[in-house]
């Protein structure tokens, strides 16, 4: 559902294990059946839900709630995206873009603050509820196990999802602010972006200048 970071390899107490902490500590995680409000597990389609959590993240940025799952997923499934959802959970998922899919995954529902995505396997179906409104958007994901291997695949793998879910939330506010930026400030640097064009940094410096004593005054 996500690109795969390389969770394993960072310390926890180094720079990229505090940053990770700190994006986690920024999102709340509901997990389980019944930590979830009845309002919000009525927007899946499954026949009953084994699995379920959401994730929120305060924001204002603005973005419906299918281009919130599109910043998220992408329009098709990437690499990791393929590994997980075809390799190990066998989703069949739609090939080329449509409007009528986010990443492979079909729209099986929306409303004015959300969208239904919708997958399965021969063992489990799955639903990615993407919810946007009130300065927040929350990312829910429901299972049903329509098998016993379903039961023995997912619970490992919702481990490594429940860790990459908050920045994947994290990236896709990034996206979507940096969608609305005037299309001049996404190529300045940071520092740059609020500054008079003559007073942006120059790349070498004063490099760039010539030394006084070579315009004739000083030998």
């Amino acid at each position: 559902m996500y690109g795969l970071r390389p969770a394993a390899l960072v310390k926890p107490d180094g720079p990229m294990g505090r940053a990770r902490a700190a994006d986690a500590a920024m999102v709340g995680a509901a997990v389980g059946v019944r930590a979830l409000p009845e309002s919000f597990r009525a927007l899946g389609s499954l026949p009953a839900i084994d699995y379920a959590d959401r994730f929120t993240l305060a924001t204002d940025a603005p973005a419906t709630p299918e281009q919130w799952a599109r910043a998220m997923f992408g329009d098709v499934p990437g690499f990791a995206q393929q590994v997980i959802w075809r390799g190990l959970l066998g989703l069949r998922l739609s090939r080329g873009r449509s409007p009528d899919t986010v990443a492979g995954w079909r729209v099986t529902g929306r409303g004015e603050d959300w969208i239904r995505l919708e997958a399965a396997s021969w063992f489990l179906s799955g639903n990615l509820v993407v919810r946007a409104g009130g300065g927040k958007v929350s990312l829910g994901t429901f299972l049903h196990y329509d098998g016993r291997l379903g039961r023995r695949v997912w619970p490992p793998l919702s481990a490594i999802h429940r860790r990459l879910v908050p920045g994947l939330l994290r990236d896709a506010v990034a996206t979507v602010e940096d969608r609305d930026r005037p299309d001049g400030d996404r190529d300045r640097p940071d520092g740059d972006r609020d500054r008079p064009d003559g007073d942006r940094a120059r790349p070498g410096g004063d490099r760039d200048r010539a030394p006084e004593s070579r315009k004739g005054g000083t030998r």
